[in-house]
């Protein structure tokens, strides 16, 4: 894959994609940091059920918190290397693709804080 130069020469997707770098390594650094903090036994709360009433709330393994760090790197190099296949066509695409997966992460911080505090 060869990265555009025109790609490399803008600095607003250059700045966009330091935003996105920095939303993955802070899900990555703050779902690390948290998940070994409390010492639980009966595992991590992963799901909220609004509908199940008082057992709502459903627990699950190490994985499942852990999938949270993985999801975050994972969104971050799909969206960067599809917003670098989609700028030979628009720069219009490339831009909305950089701040779609920045959404993505904005979210993946906002549910795993919300996970983690719960347990």
């Amino acid at each position: 894959m060869q990265i555009p130069k025109k790609y490399l020469h803008d600095t607003f997707i250059l700045s966009l994609l330091s935003i996105i770098l920095f939303l993955a390594l802070v899900c990555v650094t703050l779902v690390l940091l948290r998940f070994g903090a409390g010492g639980t036994t009966n595992g991590y709360i992963v799901q909220f059920r609004a509908n199940l009433g008082i057992s709502a709330f459903k627990t699950g393994s190490l994985a499942s918190i852990l999938s949270f760090p993985l999801y975050a790197l994972l969104t971050a190099t799909l969206g960067i290397i599809l917003s670098i296949k989609v700028f030979s066509i628009r720069r219009q695409l490339a831009l909305t693709v950089l701040c779609l997966t920045i959404l993505l992460l904005v979210l993946a911080i906002i549910v795993s804080n919300a996970l983690l505090v719960l347990r």
